[in-house]
């Protein structure tokens, strides 16, 4: 049997996960795996794996649709036997129409160990088509099979050593806030589950061995560690940075609440912020606002008020760092009046030396707003965004999001 993952940049985290708990189960770890980042590459890796049974797994979001479907119809026809898989954010959201795109099984939410069984199945010649986790089409009805309970990331590793794939640490899974909008609480679930201290240090202590001294976290919010999302957890908090300083300087850099992750407005708070740096090296905090409407606020669900990203701002610029401010445009259910309050919180949050990291809705499936079509453009708002952005007040991929939501 051969396996192939694909693993553009965007799905690396996922699918170094996904290699490290193959790695961890003594069946699939003898199993030969490819790891294909471009489409070239892994048109090469399907072609040398024609005479040979096969599994093809991409993990993939919404916005990677159209492209994986392409590939993964272009695999079928140079490989017609091998067995397609699909997972992530996307198939978690949507999974029957990810089947009737082509795929033979879509592991839903967290694959670790739905895709490890899947493999084990398959090498042994058994049916797999009733594993928990799986959705798969049985004379083309959908069917979804029981959900597995949410994994303990202290029983998989967060990459593959034996295939080399380190990079990014994930810290936390799960959150309790369920906004309308995002996917995280629908694929990971509302209770936070954390790495535990001990482990996250290790995989960075084995990485600073090898030569990579410098730690980034994936988390729903950086200061809800070692929390149940509510208050913070300071001595969690100290303990993971005062470890990591301890392993990985004066070589290494931590960094902590910037990309790939971010902040809760309600959450920044002097102490929290004092910690990030006292041990950390970014010199910005990634801060979720999403929206400056306490109408609209109310409405996804975010659980802060307006007045929390100001505050949230203000801490950040006194301790020396520079707020990120995510906002989202064009919400389901925006008012001319709503978007005019975002308009003017992003300009007073620029003036006080704040960047906007400026995104624009799209439907994402399996959400509450998954249903929901964007508000409309009004051309003061993309007029004065754009003046912006221009003077390097605002950065992001809104536009192109703009063009993905209008083409559904």
């Amino acid at each position: 049997m051969r396996i192939i993952l694909y693993s553009p940049l965007k799905n690396k985290l996922s699918v170094n996960a996904l290699a490290g708990a193959l790695e961890a189960d003594p069946k699939s770890r003898s199993v030969p795996i490819a790891f294909s980042s471009k489409p070239e590459e892994l048109e090469r890796e399907v072609k040398k794996a024609a005479k040979h049974k096969t599994v093809l797994g991409f993990s993939f979001f919404s916005s990677q649709a159209e492209e994986t479907v392409r590939l993964a119809a272009k695999a079928r026809k140079a490989h017609p036997a091998l067995t397609l898989v699909a997972g992530g954010a996307h198939p978690s959201g949507a999974p029957e129409a990810v089947l009737r795109m082509g795929f033979d099984a879509v592991c839903i939410g967290e694959g670790e160990k739905t895709f490890t069984e899947l493999l084990g199945k398959l090498l042994a010649g058994a049916d797999w088509r009733g594993l928990p986790g799986l959705a798969v089409l049985e004379n083309g009805k959908f069917k979804r099979n029981k959900r597995r309970p949410p994994v303990n990331l202290d029983d998989y590793p967060p990459f593959s050593q034996l295939h080399g794939r380190y990079g990014i640490i994930e810290i936390t899974r799960g959150c309790p806030n369920a906004c309308k909008f995002c996917q995280t609480s629908h694929i990971h679930g509302l209770k936070h589950r954390h790495r535990s201290i001990e482990t996250i240090l290790g995989y960075a202590a084995l990485m600073h061995e090898k030569g990579m001294s410098d730690f980034r976290a994936v988390t729903p919010d950086a200061f809800s560690y070692g929390s149940n999302g509510g208050k913070i957890n300071y001595d969690a908090l100290e303990a993971l940075l005062s470890g990591l300083h301890k392993i990985l300087k004066p070589r290494g850099k931590i960094f902590f609440g910037s990309f790939p992750s971010e902040v809760r407005p309600e959450h920044v708070t002097e102490k929290a912020v004092a910690l990030v740096t006292r041990y950390a090296d970014n010199d910005n905090l990634v801060i979720g606002a999403q929206s400056a409407s306490p109408r609209m606020l109310k409405l996804c669900g975010r659980g802060h008020s307006a007045r929390d990203i100001f505050r949230a701002a203000e801490i950040t610029l006194k301790a020396g760092l520079r707020p990120n401010m995510d906002f989202i445009f064009r919400l389901p259910g925006e008012t001319e009046a709503d978007a005019r309050l975002s308009l003017e919180a992003m300009r007073k949050l620029s003036a006080m030396g704040a960047r906007i990291h400026a995104h624009t809705f799209m439907p994402l499936p399996g959400t509450a707003f998954a249903g929901k079509n964007p508000a409309p453009p009004y051309p003061w708002f993309d007029e004065e965004i754009n003046r912006m952005n221009a003077r390097g007040a605002v950065f992001g991929d809104w536009r192109e999001q703009a063009k993905t939501a209008a083409s559904r």
